[in-house]
């Protein structure tokens, strides 16, 4: 597909690569993790072969997500810092709801909305690698009750994930031209002058 040669570049190709490697990883954490979850969900540990290939590949599988996560964190914490006009974004969000974004506060790079997502996943990210641990009998040994009480952190915070991915992946749809970027790396200049306007001034100069 040829791209307009004046588009914007928004990610490098390891950007992009290790966005999806992490997404690919959560996809298969979570089919998995529904499969020991609740019985109904179990006939999906098929997909892995069975539901003892399903346990063994589990944590393999949250370890490649928890360490290419990681990679994303350092890639972009530093973007992903709260700005008064982020707050003021976020007290304004009913607008954006209504699509109504045109006079929404400047937006750098990521806007309030997808800063707290960034932020949310981290802390969910951190509950389920250590909680994972805890849960990883077969090369850990921690106390019956510890183990136990990792288990509902490790739920808990696993839905929680679940349902911050599927906003993720709504916004993404909702706001037209944004899943390209994760696809090619680029946007259009009317995109970034919509949507992150402060974050367009930065890379033209304008």
């Amino acid at each position: 597909m040829i791209r307009n040669p004046k588009d914007l570049q928004r990610y490098t190709a390891s950007e992009r690569a290790n966005h999806w490697v992490v997404g690919i990883s959560f996809i298969l954490l979570a089919l998995s993790g529904l499969a020991f979850f609740h019985p109904a969900f179990f006939p999906l540990a098929q997909l892995f072969g069975g539901g003892v290939w399903a346990r063994i590949l589990h944590p393999f599988l949250g370890v490649l997500m928890a360490i290419s996560f990681l990679a994303i964190f350092f890639r972009f914490k530093a973007l992903n810092v709260m700005t008064p006009a982020d707050k003021e974004w976020l007290n304004r969000v009913g607008e954006m709801v209504d699509g109504n974004d045109h006079n929404m506060p400047e937006q750098g790079k990521y806007n309030g909305g997808q800063k707290m997502m960034f932020w949310a996943l981290a802390v969910c990210m951190l509950l389920l690698a250590v909680s994972g641990i805890v849960l990883w009998r077969a090369y850990f040994s921690f106390p019956v009750e510890l183990v136990r009480f990792g288990a509902v952190i490790h739920a808990a915070a696993a839905a929680v994930m679940i349902a911050l991915i599927m906003v993720h992946i709504y916004a993404a749809i909702w706001v037209k031209g944004t899943i390209r970027a994760m696809w090619y790396g680029t946007v259009t200049r009317a995109w970034a002058k919509q949507h992150h306007r402060a974050w367009y001034r930065q890379v033209t100069g304008k």
